[in-house]
Formats: structure tokens, C-alpha cells, sequence
């Protein structure tokens, strides 16, 4: 590579601050701010290093151009039915976005997924550039009217919308502060009920993120209007859930404390005094609740069983809300996580449980009576990932299944009860470019304390015929499961020779939200350990060498290898570090993060200061340290994780590391954490793989 001189160093601040009684630097506490000029100079410097620098890589034409046909294949999404209507996303070659379709009524179900299909919502029309994303969208029970959800510059404020679904006539919005607002119709499509937060005059300063309520609507009414459903006076860091069965009788409205894995239910009788009573307050655990068209009230639930089981009552019965009343449907399975279910009927009228489990990371679908009375089979699911199953609200034999695998686009696949061992293909995703044969191996490396933990590795080969270039993915929070699915970017490393390593650390629910508790907290640290754990495994079965071992991780995962760079540096020799979180002493000041000190504990405490002391990557950085090679990659409009994080390591990281190896800040305008445009997909993840590649000595082919 071409000789670029070394980036501008910041200035450091002595700024030690005491904190319950521990002495905390922080030199670099300016570049938090970004409208400071110092940070704006400092910034500019850095474009211009990242810029030089990842231009120049030898092997990003040729990634660049593999990635522009990986991911440009397709995506098909899950059908939404409502009165023979199917709703449903697609994406083909050469969209920069998915749009949300509908299907006409045919028939309830009607059979062809490429009979007649027309757009309602293109992100693409309503936004040339391609900064506005679609974020969410719902159907009224009728299938005449549309309530969806866009964001601008990747800012996910979330507009509501509602529009016409015959005419496409825009009926309702834009309705602002509805950032992950679920939506539930009543009957008839006039009114729903939604959440939204409260203006910014009307909550404390810095609080503008949080105070969400949930507000019943009535469509083109002012939203000044709305009357106030919940949530007033309760946590300001809530999320809110809310369902409604069909007939429009039984509301159900949840809330978790920001990230929290437990949440409190209500349910409400809209046909009697409508009064929200509670089903699950202050209990440490997670219940999906609703009232489905058999009358009973359904409950998934990892209550008392922290793999998840399935279990009804009845809504209009309080006697039967506690769980030792419930009628388990579907038990709690020993190694089987669930994480999904449909309701369907039998040939016989006779209704049924589709139900999703999850082992080791790769899921299986059943079948259950919805009487409780057992499991009635196993279908045959190709190895992969599910997605999500549908069924139509008002009944029927066939349900929709969502799947992938880490070579196959998002796909649909159909499952009818007269069939019940099989699924047969309903709409494929088109695949733009030579998709490699990749083989798919499974292990399992040992972590510091015995834990075994899952990898898939993905290679051309089923076995290592000698140490190659390697990257090591995981994230490890949250509850979050990394399930096999198309990657593009891994497919690429792959086509190019080298190794990917998907590690299903504690931290995520892989094996149940014990396996989430094990990750979090007080635990955190059993998280980077299983990390490293995976790393050593891969060295030492002959996969890969530290020289040619590189970790990628993105938000949660952004902190699992910044975590990895400062205690490990000795372990990899390259690292991709995406929208991270890494001065963990203040994450809480900033975006969103006050809603995840149940995840990671919180600096106003002692104690928990001293958890996120021990590990916050920021405090960790030692001077005369040899780090690997870093790339930092941030979006300017993420409202989730602020890009000061990710200012400040660099920072660290440029100062202290006596190595030759480059620390490289790459930013990003006008796009935020989540949903993004393709072309800019493949513009980053070609900087990210034409990095890692020139520091572990892939060459691509």
C-alpha cells in the first residue's frame, strides 16, 4: 500500500474525574461534542486519513464488485393476510430498497405468490436519494387501509402514515415521535391504537427520547386529539406493546423498562368497562400476550421456563391469569428454544400450533394441538433459519414461513395441513451473482470457565487444509440470536478464499434467556471471554493464525471488539468495529442509552460502575500497547449509539499503540444505525472486507 501520513492526534485534556470514590481519565471528553471546532478540525483530518487510506486498499475494486452483485440479490418478506389481501415486502436486483406490495383478494388463500401483485409503499419514490427507509407497517383487519412508518437520513423518528389501500390515497399523517410504535386496529380501519411520545416541551430536558405513551386514534383526526390509552406516570424509559383481537373486544398493552428482559401486561375488555387490568406486574419475565379467534387468551412466555413454552386461558376468566391456572399448549423443550408460532387449522376444522424451536442456533418447526393435548409432528426444514411464520387471522390450513440460510436470500415457503410433513416453495428471492458453494461446519471452543460455545464456520472447504485469512463475528447481547442468514459480505470473504466464523455467545437467547443472563450485567464479561474463547479455538484447530485472525462486530458487537482490542490485542490481527458502544462509564448520557442499563448495569452505582470500568475499551487502553490494525465505522445520524464513541477510541487508540498498524476512523452522512440503501451497503462493506483483508493477507481472487 501506498505511504499516507500517520492521522492527526488529539489533543489529550488531564481530566481525571472521582467517581464514587475511583479516579476516572477521560482526555478526550471534547470530542463528545460535535460542534466543537476542535472536533470539527480533528474530524475533518480523519476523513481525509480514512479516506486516503481506503482507497488506496489493493483488494477493494475487487470486493466492491463482488458485493455489488451479492448484495444486490433479493429479499421476499413474510405475507401479511387480512381478508384475502396479502401484504408483503420484495426486494429485486438493482433496488436500493424493498417495497411493501399488496396481493388481491383471490380466494382466502389463494395459491400463486406471483399472481398480480401492486406497490403501495416504494421508500425509493417517496425519496430519490434514498435516505427514507420503510420501518414498519400494518394492515387494518380489513385489508383496506395501511398504517406505515418512515424514517429520513436514518434518523428512525418513525412518521406514521395511513393510506388507502384500493386508491392509495394518502388518508392520515404524517404523525411524528412514533419511533417504534406498534399499531392495532379495530375493526372497521377508523381508529387504532398506537404510541407516540410526548412532545419535547413537555418532558424534562435530555428526556426527549423517552415518555412514551399509548394514545387511541381515530384516522385524519388532529393527533392532538388522541385520547391517552396508558402510561402516564409509569417508568419514562418504557417501550410499549399493544394487540387487539379481531372482533375488536380484548386490548392488550405491554411495557419493558428500556432493553429490560421482563415486562408488565395489562388487558383490557373493550366490550365492558375497558379498564386495563393487570396480568403480569413486577415479575421477572417475558410474556407475549392476545386473545386469538378460538376466544382464549394465548400466552408465549419464558415465565417459569426460560426456553419458552406456550399456554392459553381465558381472557374473561382473572382466576385463569396465573400461570399455575394456565393449560400448557407447548412445554418448555430440554435444548430447543422458542422463538415463534402461527395458529392453523386442521383438514378436520380442528385448530393447530405451528411452532418454531431453536437448537444451537438453527431452527425447527412442529406441530402442537391447540388443545394441549401434544406435539403431532416435525416438519422437514432445510437447515437455516426461520424468520417468522404467518397464517390469515381468520383461519385457515396453510401458513407462511420465512427462511434463509447463510447462501440463500430472505425466501418464503408454504405449509398446509393437508401436507403436514413438508413445505414446498411459495416465492424465492432472485439472487444477482454466483452465490459460492460454501460449506458449513459446526464446533464448539471452550470458554474460560468450561462453557462450551457454538460456532458456524463458513469456508470452501469442510475442513482446514491450511491456516487461512479469518473473520470472527458475534455480538452477544440482548437476547439476540445469530441464526445462519444470508451475508453477502461473508459470502464474499469466502469467494475470496478466506474463513467466517459466526460465535453464539452467552448474551444472546441461543439457548434461552439463561444463556442472555449469563452475558449481561455483572456477567458481561463471560461474553468476551467466550469471544476470545472462539478465536483460540479456530487458531487451534488449524482454521486460522492470530496473524491472519480479524473480529467484526457492529453496536453491541462494537463493543465486543473494542473489548477484544484492549484485552486481547495479541489475538487478532485486524478488527472492524461498526456504530459501537465503548466509553461504557457514560453510554448512558447519550442516544439511547439510558434504556439499556439493565443490559449493562449503571455508573451511578458503585458497584456496577466497577463492572463497567472492568472492561469499558475506552478506559482500557494501556500506552506502548502493539494494537492490531482497527477500523472504526460510524453513521453521523445514528440516534442510537452516538458516534462520540467510536471519536474517542480513535483517539485512544491512535495515541497509545506502538504498533505500525493503523487505527482508521471512517464516517458516514446522512444515514443512521439501522435500514440503508444498497449502494451504500456495498460501499462500507467493501472499505470493511478490503481492510481486514490487507492485514490478514487474503488476496482476493
Amino acid at each position: 500500500m501506498t505511504a499516507i501520513p500517520d492521522p492527526l492526534l488529539a489533543p489529550r485534556l488531564d481530566l481525571v474525574e472521582d467517581l464514587h470514590g475511583r479516579a476516572v481519565a477521560d482526555p478526550y471528553r471534547w470530542l463528545e461534542d460535535p460542534a466543537d471546532p476542535r472536533t470539527t478540525a480533528w474530524a475533518a483530518a480523519q476523513d481525509e486519513y480514512a479516506g486516503q487510506l481506503l482507497a488506496g486498499l489493493p483488494g477493494r475494486a475487487a470486493f466492491a464488485e463482488q458485493l455489488g452483485e451479492l448484495v444486490r440479490s433479493g429479499s421476499v418478506g413474510i405475507p401479511v393476510w387480512r381478508a384475502g389481501r396479502a401484504f408483503s415486502t420484495r426486494r429485486d436486483p438493482g433496488q436500493e430498497h424493498a417495497v411493501l406490495r399488496v396481493r388481491e383478494a383471490v380466494g382466502r388463500e389463494g395459491g400463486d405468490a406471483a399472481a398480480t401483485q401492486r406497490v403501495l409503499v416504494d421508500p425509493m419514490a417517496l425519496d430519490p436519494a434514498g435516505t427514507t427507509t420503510l420501518d414498519a407497517w400494518s394492515p387494518s383487519w380489513e385489508g383496506d387501509r395501511l398504517a406505515y412508518q418512515v424514517s429520513v437520513g436514518g434518523d428512525e423518528e418513525s412518521q406514521l402514515f395511513v393510506l388507502d389501500v384500493r386508491t392509495g390515497e394518502l388518508l392520515d399523517g404524517p404523525v411524528d415521535r412514533c419511533r417504534y410504535s406498534p399499531v392495532a386496529w379495530l375493526p372497521g380501519g377508523d381508529e387504532l391504537f398506537y404510541v407516540r411520545r410526548l412532545a419535547p416541551d413537555q418532558v424534562p430536558a435530555g428526556e426527549e427520547q423517552f415518555h412514551r405513551r399509548v394514545f387511541r386514534h381515530r384516522v385524519g383526526a388532529d393527533p392532538a386529539t388522541d385520547v391517552l390509552v396508558h402510561g402516564e406516570g409509569l417508568d419514562p424509559t418504557n417501550y410499549y406493546g399493544v394487540r387487539l383481537s379481531r372482533d375488536g373486544r380484548w386490548l392488550v398493552v405491554s411495557a419493558s423498562a428500556g432493553t429490560a428482559p421482563r415486562d408488565d401486561v395489562w388487558l383490557a375488555d373493550l366490550h365492558g368497562d375497558g379498564v386495563l387490568a393487570p396480568l403480569q406486574v413486577g415479575v421477572d419475565a417475558q410474556t407475549s400476550a392476545w386473545v386469538a379467534r378460538d376466544g382464549r387468551l394465548w400466552l408465549s412466555t419464558d415465565r417459569d421456563a426460560p426456553r419458552g413454552r406456550v399456554a392459553v386461558a381465558d381472557p374473561a376468566d382473572p382466576a385463569t391469569w396465573e400461570p399455575a391456572a394456565w393449560t400448557t399448549v407447548v412445554p418448555e423443550a430440554d435444548g430447543a428454544v422458542l422463538s415463534d408460532l402461527a395458529l392453523v387449522d386442521g383438514p378436520e376444522g380442528d385448530l393447530r400450533v405451528l411452532a418454531v424451536h431453536a437448537v444451537d442456533a438453527t431452527d425447527r418447526l412442529s406441530v402442537w394441538a391447540a388443545d394441549g393435548s401434544g406435539r403431532l409432528g416435525d416438519i422437514a426444514v432445510p437447515p437455516g433459519s426461520i424468520a417468522g411464520v404467518s397464517a390469515p387471522p381468520e383461519g385457515g390450513t396453510s401458513a407462511w414461513v420465512g427462511w434463509t440460510d447463510y447462501a440463500t436470500p430472505p425466501s418464503v415457503l408454504r405449509w398446509d395441513a393437508a401436507d403436514p410433513g413438508t413445505l414446498t416453495p411459495w416465492e424465492q428471492a432472485p439472487v444477482a451473482g454466483a452465490v459460492p458453494d460454501v460449506v458449513v461446519t459446526e464446533t464448539h471452543a471452550t470458554s474460560a470457565d468450561g462453557t462450551p460455545v457454538h460456532l458456524f464456520v463458513l469456508s470452501l472447504e469442510s475442513a482446514p487444509s491450511r491456516p487461512r485469512p479469518t473473520v470472527l463475528y458475534g455480538y452477544g447481547g440482548f437476547g439476540v440470536s445469530l441464526t445462519p442468514g444470508y451475508s453477502a459480505q461473508a459470502l464474499a470473504w469466502v469467494a475470496a478464499g478466506g474463513v467466517w466464523a459466526v460465535a453464539n455467545l452467552r448474551g444472546g437467547s441461543e439457548h434461552g434467556e439463561q444463556w442472555h443472563r449469563a452475558g449481561m450485567r455483572e456477567h458481561k464479561q463471560n461474553v468476551f471471554d467466550d469471544f476470545a474463547a472462539a478465536g483460540e479455538h479456530l487458531v487451534g484447530q488449524g482454521w486460522t493464525t492470530p496473524a491472519q485472525l480479524a473480529v467484526f462486530g457492529g453496536s453491541n458487537g462494537g463493543l465486543l471488539v473494542g473489548a477484544t482490542t484492549t484485552q486481547r490485542p495479541d489475538l487478532v490481527a485486524a478488527v472492524v468495529c461498526s456504530a459501537p458502544l465503548l466509553d461504557m462509564v457514560r453510554y448512558e448520557l447519550f442516544g439511547l442509552g439510558r434504556t439499556w442499563n439493565d443490559e449493562y448495569g449503571t455508573a451511578t452505582d458503585p458497584d456496577e460502575l466497577g463492572w463497567l470500568l472492568d472492561y469499558s475499551p475506552y478506559h482500557r487502553v494501556v500506552e506502548g500497547t502493539a494494537y492490531p490494525a482497527v477500523l472504526l465505522t460510524t453513521f453521523e445520524s445514528d440516534t442510537r449509539v452516538d458516534p462520540l464513541h467510536a471519536r474517542k477510541l480513535a483517539a485512544a487508540l491512535q495515541h497509545a499503540t506502538s504498533s505500525s498498524a493503523p487505527v482508521v476512523l471512517r464516517r458516514e452522512l446522512a444515514v443512521g444505525h439501522g435500514a440503508r440503501a444498497v449502494s451504500r451497503t456495498v460501499g462500507l462493506a467493501a472499505d470493511q472486507l478490503a481492510f481486514v483483508a490487507a492485514h490478514t493477507g487474503l488476496e482476493p481472487r
